[in-house]
């Protein structure tokens, strides 16, 4: 079994640039499967499953390649958040390996609730999916009591390097050519062949006119190159620490919300109160949250993020029942026949049963 993976690992990083065009057009295959054939949406998501699953596994091998080797220099520096998920990672192996257990069913939760969709009954979907809310919940607050820190999303470094730059390691020398040595000095120029003329004062007509916009102010110049408080502080510390009672229950409550949802939504499907209840949490953790400094631009960005995901609530309950549902359904009827907007129609209308009939397809 070890040869095997050394083998791929090998065939890997041979063919990395051609592994990962492959993995990208794959996944923008996935977007339109749905809908074509009868089991489509779970064709669909198994093969985006098996994807991400794949390029997880790819990017903590590249990692550590390019961190091994001393010639590697990246293109632009690390982002925050790379710099501070892999520092906790390689600090805690107990973080490293939740944040990957979270990231894994957070790639195989869909498929897993289709699976279930057709295989048990409703009820004991429903007790799956809470099964597996109850799961994520608990390596989030593991991930949130390790680091004592608001929980990034992913928790994971993500690929900050472009895998065409991977040179493979040349360990071993082709078996049909003759070993060579690279010359010492490079040979010396013959001496008919050699210049000893001096070169001819360029030519005004041949010499090209100076720019036109007036060069740039050195203020202009400098500013992108300097260093600022984030990038001389420790990785660990680019988020400050949960200080008060309130900054915990903020965090607690907005990782909770999603197994209050699920649960509510196993018992009460028809009604509004789920919808209701997990607002009302979104709410109250956005209030207790602290406002963080102008230089803690990676706690910034993560709320930001979470103020963003409020719009999935027009995908979710009662609010896609009564409100989203028939504006897109008619927009797809009116856009049906138009030239390119029918694609978009077609679109819409083979993903909207998808959203009905799944909750992971919108879950919080």
């Amino acid at each position: 079994m070890s040869s095997a993976f050394a083998r791929y690992e090998s065939f890997l990083i041979h063919n990395v640039s051609t592994i990962s065009s492959l993995e990208s057009t794959l996944r923008s295959v996935t977007w339109f499967l749905p809908g074509r054939f009868k089991d489509a949406e779970l064709a669909s998501e198994a093969l985006s499953a098996l994807l991400n699953t794949m390029s997880l596994y790819h990017d903590t091998l590249l990692a550590q390649i390019v961190r091994s080797d001393p010639k590697y220099k990246p293109l632009i520096p690390l982002s925050q958040h790379s710099r501070y998920t892999r520092a906790w990672s390689d600090k805690d192996n107990r973080y490293k390996w939740a944040a990957r257990a979270l990231e894994i069913i957070r790639f195989v939760e869909l498929v897993v609730e289709m699976g279930m969709a057709r295989k048990v009954s409703v009820k004991t979907k429903w007790r799956g999916i809470v099964l597996l809310e109850i799961i994520k919940a608990t390596l989030r607050l593991l991930l949130v009591r390790i680091t004592r820190r608001p929980l990034l999303s992913p928790p994971i470094p993500e690929r900050d390097f472009d895998p065409a730059s991977i040179t493979p390691p040349s360990n071993t020398s082709s078996p049909t050519l003759a070993p060579s040595s690279a010359p010492s000095s490079a040979p010396s120029t013959p001496e008919h062949l050699r210049n000893n003329h001096s070169p001819l004062p360029p030519h005004s007509l041949l010499t090209p006119p100076p720019p036109m916009q007036s060069p740039i102010p050195i203020e202009d110049f400098l500013l992108p190159k300097a260093l600022t408080t984030s990038s001389v502080k420790a990785p660990t510390y680019l988020v400050k620490p949960l200080s008060s009672p309130k900054d915990w229950l903020a965090e607690v409550i907005y990782i909770v919300r999603p197994l209050v949802y699920a649960s509510l939504l196993s018992s009460d499907r028809e009604s509004g109160r789920p919808m209701t209840v997990t607002i009302m949490m979104e709410l109250i953790a956005r209030n207790l949250r602290r406002t963080p400094s102008s230089s803690s631009s990676l706690e910034r960005s993560e709320y930001a993020r979470r103020d963003r995901d409020l719009l999935w609530y027009l995908l979710r309950g009662s609010i896609w029942r009564s409100y989203t549902r028939p504006k897109l359904q008619a927009f797809a009827d009116k856009t049906a026949h138009a030239p390119l907007l029918g694609l978009l129609s077609a679109f819409i209308k083979d993903w909207m049963p998808l959203i009905e009939d799944y909750y992971y397809y919108t879950a919080p």
